[in-house]
């Protein structure tokens, strides 16, 4: 043993010298005098390793907490550009750099010395990575600079209408960040509450989402972020009836400037988008193109027999939809902008494409499935528009995806069919 060191002999193996032979002064004989004894290691019967349920409910965890995490961060970004904007040429001219903390005022110096204190720690460890970060405000929570808003509101208020609203959103958020900050479980309910409150907050304070979340398809906070990695595929439904759940045909065809579909009979339109609206819809401007497969075609038939339906049955349906459409047709003043047309070929697919010709267009598509009716078939759901992704090298560049595989393919089979009268 080295001088001044400590030496730790094994534990005992039993108690009261039952195992070992005490020594003259009760002890063991095998440890020497001053020795500190260690007792070995026990088997407790705790079970460490997790099963697939408790797997299942990290990942459930993890994937609220990370949404909640992203809508929070820019929130809390936002805000901190909105309090700068207002604050800074107020108080920075006379006290510089500490112009946060002669803010903060007498009622604030205990949180903003805390950030003080906080940003010298990250500049002497080198967490500080990028020189605009060091400043007190980068520090400041979001409850910090929503007090710093409501300290200061008149300076805020030729922005802002009410304050009110500001502040009630700003509550509705505080449950989330409070969880997710100390990594609780969070439920679903506060997700998609936290998640309407930073939407509607983000808008208030005009970070410019306003008029993208303004639309059929709402761009949340995740797609906007990672979005690049599904191309532009923003919804998946394991069939129509669970789209229609999140995204009605009201709010699918309801106010679009074009409407482009293509498939076999349309019914997703036809019989769940009234005759009315469909009226309405083409007067007031939208430019409707219907491309259905040809009812007398050998393809309805064979696409009967992979169904296990009655011959004709699929026809009979075709040519009530056409029918129908032909009828809205004829009450419009402008019957060119409603065209209708059959092509007869093998049908692959699906879709409708709303606004295709803009940036904020929208398309359902199914493929047809041997044995599933379209009812039945998955759905999914394409932003149109394009998308700026970063590529290696950080250089930016516009992704088209597949909503303009599918317009493609639409306009070449319109090319190749006929119309109907």
């Amino acid at each position: 043993m080295s001088s001044g060191g400590l030496e730790l002999p094994p534990g005992d193996d039993g108690h009261d010298g039952q195992d070992g032979h005490e020594g003259p002064d009760g002890g063991s004989a095998d440890v020497p005098p001053g020795a500190v004894s260690l007792a070995r290691p026990m088997e407790i019967g705790a079970e460490l390793d997790w099963g697939a349920e408790a797997w299942s409910e990290v990942r459930t965890r993890a994937r609220r907490a990370g949404r909640a995490y992203i809508w929070l961060n820019i929130v809390e970004q936002r805000l901190r550009a909105v309090v700068a904007a207002v604050l800074c040429p107020v108080y920075e001219p006379v006290h510089g750099d500490e112009w946060v903390i002669a803010a903060a005022g007498p009622t604030g110096q205990e949180w903003v010395q805390r950030a003080v204190a906080v940003r010298e720690v990250s500049r002497r460890k080198g967490y500080l990575l990028d020189p605009a970060d060091d400043n007190i405000l980068s520090f400041l929570t979001l409850p910090q600079l929503r007090e710093l808003m409501v300290q200061h509101w008149p300076c805020f208020e030729p922005y802002f209408d009410d304050r009110r609203e500001v502040e009630l959103a700003l509550d509705e958020l505080e449950v989330a960040r409070n969880i997710v900050s100390r990594n609780r479980a969070l439920t679903g309910t506060v997700l998609a509450q936290a998640e309407r409150a930073s939407a509607r907050l983000l808008d208030i304070l005009g970070s410019g989402i306003g008029t993208r979340t303004a639309g059929r398809l709402p761009i949340d906070a995740v797609e906007d972020l990672v979005g690049d990695r599904y191309a532009d595929v923003v919804g998946v439904h394991t069939d129509r009836v669970r789209l229609q759940r999140q995204l009605p045909a009201e709010d699918l065809f309801g106010g679009a400037r074009r409407l482009d579909a293509i498939g076999i009979g349309l019914n997703l339109l036809v019989q769940n988008y009234s005759g009315r609206r469909m009226v309405r819809l083409a007067e007031s401007g939208c430019r409707v193109r219907l491309l259905f497969l040809n009812p007398a075609s050998s393809a309805v038939r064979r696409r009967e027999r992979e169904l296990g339906l009655k011959k004709g049955e699929m026809s009979r349906s075709i040519e009530m939809n056409i029918l129908h459409m032909r009828r809205v047709r004829a009450r419009l003043r402008d019957p060119g902008a409603f065209e209708i047309q059959v092509f007869d070929e093998t049908p692959r697919f699906t879709a409708y494409l709303v606004d295709g010709d803009g940036p904020d267009g929208v398309a359902v598509v199914q493929s047809y499935l041997r044995r599933s009716r379209g009812m039945e078939s998955p759905v999914f759901v394409l932003r149109g528009g394009g998308r700026e992704v970063l590529r290696q090298g950080a250089d930016r560049e516009e992704d088209h995806g597949l909503f303009e595989t599918y317009r493609e393919e639409f306009e070449n089979v319109w090319a190749d069919s006929r119309p109907v009268s």
